[in-house]
């Protein structure tokens, strides 16, 4: 057979071999060309687009939540709102006929100092505490002024001396006295007049609203969290003011970091809440003389400077009082001259006389 006679055959053969295995024929030329455009777009993406290095973002931390502290006792309190609610000041009596009295273990803070004829006598201060009887209330002398009046606190009494009444009444004061506001206290019939005026947290915070005294604003004394000494050199002490009646000592309570009052060798205790209890004890010694007003009345140096001696976590430290003006807050620096800060709770501040008072500890 010539090779021309081949090629025709040759030819046939394939074109038949096509016919029968079309489809494989089509599947496999498809393959091909989709791997082959593969490789190719591949072979374009890797050159056009650039590597992205890959990084892991960490959540962010949440906030901390924001903690409020009570201006007045430094204690936690629910909002800042409440940080700013109106303070209340109360003049309460502390003669034997006036005990026990009511109100004074929720008291925020409580000045203590001589009234008359060594009889002494409490202003109290409240902001988050709401005592629902507070009493015997009394009358207000100048000197309790001084002490309230960086509070812009209200003040509740039953009249006062002279000075002590021409400032309260001056305009710049938020002055709520019983003698025009009677609907707001009333007279127990448990006890005997001057020792039986009373009133309520209900009632004044109500006064209070009705005359838009509803929040105040003012520096209270720094604070700290409390913490019980390992070894207390405070555990009993003995606060001297005048006499028997009215001197007063008190207990530590490790366990409670708290220190038990005691009043004319008893316990003082609160009428509806037992057992007074502060948590900071502070013995101030200030000026003392007689003054003529409507009468002699006894006047206290509440500016300037002093010696004060600090109870708190079973242990005594002494320091120096401050106080550059009647609006200017009370303060305590030790012998460097740093700012002292008191545990938070109730803080009872006893004004001793210089030269007859005496404060001691063991």
């Amino acid at each position: 057979m010539n090779e021309e006679t081949k090629k025709p055959r040759f030819f046939a053969r394939i074109k038949a071999w096509v016919r029968t295995h079309r489809t494989r024929t089509i599947i496999g030329c498809g393959l091909l060309l989709i791997a082959i455009a593969g490789g190719v777009t591949y072979a374009l993406l890797s050159q056009a687009v650039p590597k992205v290095a890959i990084t892991t973002v960490k959540p962010k931390p949440k906030p901390k939540p924001v903690v409020y502290y009570s201006p007045l006792t430094g204690e936690k309190v629910a909002d800042e709102a409440a940080t700013k609610q109106a303070v209340t000041a109360i003049m309460i009596e502390n003669s034997p006929d006036a005990r026990p009295q009511s109100g004074l273990k929720q008291a925020g803070v409580v000045y203590e100092a001589i009234a008359e004829g060594g009889i002494t006598r409490f202003l109290t201060l409240h902001q988050q505490d709401k005592p629902q009887i507070v009493g015997p209330v009394r009358s207000l002398r100048m000197y309790y002024v001084d002490w309230l009046a960086p509070y812009n606190a209200s003040v509740a009494h039953v009249g006062g001396s002279l000075y002590a009444l021409q400032e309260i009444r001056n305009g710049k004061y938020r002055d709520i006295d019983q003698f025009f506001n009677g609907a707001y206290y009333w007279r127990a019939t448990d006890r005997y007049a001057p020792h039986n005026v009373y009133t309520s947290f209900a009632k004044l915070d109500e006064l209070n609203a009705k005359k838009g005294y509803t929040s105040s604003t003012f520096t209270g004394f720094s604070r700290v969290d409390g913490k019980a000494s390992d070894a207390p050199n405070a555990a009993s002490v003995s606060i001297n003011v005048s006499g028997p009646l009215y001197n007063s000592t008190y207990t530590y309570d490790k366990a409670n970091n708290r220190y038990n009052r005691n009043e004319a060798g008893v316990p003082h205790t609160d009428r509806e809440d037992g057992q007074i209890t502060p948590n900071v004890v502070i013995a101030m010694k200030v000026d003392m003389n007689l003054i003529m007003e409507d009468g002699y009345r006894e006047n206290i140096t509440t500016t300037g400077s002093g010696q004060a001696f600090i109870f708190q976590n079973g242990t005594v430290q002494e320091v120096t009082w401050h106080k550059a003006d009647r609006t200017t807050q009370l303060s305590f620096t030790d012998a460097s001259g740093k700012d002292v800060p008191l545990v938070r709770g109730q803080t009872w501040i006893t004004a001793v006389p210089n030269g007859s008072g005496s404060v001691s500890w063991q």
